[in-house]
């Protein structure tokens, strides 16, 4: 599993005794903003609270104590982003790549999935222009 040690005690004692939390209460428990929290979701492969049928998050105790850790190594232990991911055991290669920007060309396919790609392309375009 993760190879860092325990939050420390005083972390562990400083919210509520709850199932789940929602993140404006994980927000103010940890002193991070909700969007400190969704980009750490995005780097951390490993921090992936539960969505409920309305699609809030929703966090458990381990995602608290997970949230803590990052935070202390991050503020106080000044690790990179990167750094966290190694400390954790998990590396950039489970992170997912962007897809090719604007800059970049995307690769060249052919047969019946371009044909099928195209046509898709092509409707797209047809929505996008009516909505303009």
């Amino acid at each position: 599993m993760h190879r860092v040690s325990a939050t420390s005690p005083r972390a562990v004692k400083a919210y509520p005794d709850k199932l789940f939390y929602k993140i404006g209460e994980v927000s103010k428990i940890a002193g991070v903003e909700p969007y400190v929290l969704r980009y750490w979701e995005s780097e951390f492969p490993f921090l992936k609270p539960r969505k409920s049928k309305s699609g809030q998050r929703v966090y458990v105790k381990k995602d608290l104590e997970l949230i803590f850790q990052i935070k202390d190594l991050l503020y106080k232990e000044r690790y990179t982003i990167e750094g966290v991911r190694k400390k954790f055991g998990d590396g950039a290669q489970t992170r997912i790549k962007p897809q090719a920007g604007p800059e970049q060309a995307p690769p060249r396919t052919t047969g019946p999935v371009a044909e099928t790609l195209q046509h898709v392309k092509q409707g797209l375009r047809e929505i996008l222009r009516k909505l303009q």
